[in-house]
């Protein structure tokens, strides 16, 4: 029997991994665990075969490990991986799912990330903890000044400002001074971080030429721009830009049946960040079409005298993600209509 192999599934993990892999004919050739130190050795020894990885922590590692030793990695979603999985939950049955899941056709798979992209993503999701926990020092403050028949104006700005106010006021018990001064001080702190990413966020923009051509769209800026070129990688994974779309969730969900094709709300997949990103770029476009501006207003305007603004703003999202696609495809861009 033919021991080459051909197609491997690689199920990894922290400390132990599990190979299943198959030749031409379908057969399996190996099926073992393997340390994590000896993973990058063992596959060394292989000749080049498609090996395909789960889409989680540490995949594109990995992924980009094995291509240097001339293997084809293929990063899959685990959602896909699962319905291939005949037995039991376990390493080497996740491994061999792995393997017989990456060789379907159509099957989708993931863009493998580089190391500058995946170094962009870091800031993008601690720029995103910490106007969460900005968010929540800003709440802490007006829920607990509330407590003594004090509330302040919403808005961050608008909040220091009432608080200098409530510093020069000598009536509360001095404690809560202490306290608001703690929470003030806090509240700095991660403004100032904020801002110290959005400043390496826009001159990584400036060095790199696609998210930098991105940024001609209406409502993309730099952060936007920059999670889309680290996110979707390389565009030719995606056939169009409504597949595009469709991966970042911006298409109706379908319950068609019997002919009949019935649309329902956007199905929200993919990666959620990203999505909230371009509706809210594409709430900036609205805002730029009802004073006349923008090269869509005409679309716009048209679809705004039949839908909600809501509705307006994720249609021209997906429209946004579409004209994404093209220009990281060198694809003309399309026009809206």
């Amino acid at each position: 029997m033919d021991k080459v192999p051909v197609r491997c599934g690689l199920d990894i993990a922290k400390h132990v991994m599990a190979i299943h892999a198959v030749n031409h004919s379908g057969n399996v050739v190996i099926q073992k665990n393997i340390s994590r130190k000896k993973v990058l050795e063992y596959f060394a020894q292989l000749p080049p075969c498609t090996v395909g990885i789960e889409s989680c922590g540490g995949s594109h590692y990995w992924a980009r490990e094995l291509k240097k030793l001339g293997h084809n990695p293929k990063l899959i979603s685990v959602k896909f991986v699962i319905p291939y999985r005949r037995k039991g939950k376990n390493d080497a049955n996740d491994a061999e799912a792995i393997c017989e899941a990456i060789s379907r056709p159509g099957m989708g798979f993931v863009a493998v990330k580089t190391e500058d992209q995946q170094a962009i993503l870091m800031a993008h999701r601690i720029r995103s903890q910490s106007i969460a926990t900005r968010t929540s020092l800003i709440n802490q403050i007006h829920g607990h000044l509330q407590e003594f028949g004090v509330v302040v104006s919403k808005g961050r700005h608008k909040l220091k400002r009432d608080l200098a106010d409530i510093f020069s006021d000598e009536t509360l018990p001095p404690l809560l001074y202490e306290m608001l001064h703690d929470l003030l001080t806090a509240l700095l702190r991660e403004e100032e971080r904020v801002d110290r990413l959005d400043k390496r966020i826009s001159s990584w923009v400036n060095t790199n030429e696609m998210a930098s051509r991105l940024t001609r769209i209406d409502g993309i800026g730099p952060i936007t721009a920059s999670a889309v070129v680290a996110t979707a990688g390389n565009a030719s994974v995606f056939k169009n830009g409504r597949q595009f779309a469709a991966w970042l969730g911006l298409v109706p969900r379908q319950y068609s049946s019997g002919g009949k094709n019935k649309l329902g709300r956007i199905t929200k997949q993919g990666d959620r960040y990203l999505r909230m990103l371009l509706i809210h770029g594409a709430r900036t476009v609205l805002l730029m079409s009802s004073r006349g501006r923008g090269q869509h207003s005409d679309w716009i305007e048209s679809l705004r005298s039949r839908k909600p603004d809501n509705v307006v703003a994720v249609a021209y999202a997906a429209k946004q993600a579409r004209m994404l696609w093209a220009v990281m495809a060198g694809k003309p861009e399309p026009v809206v209509a």
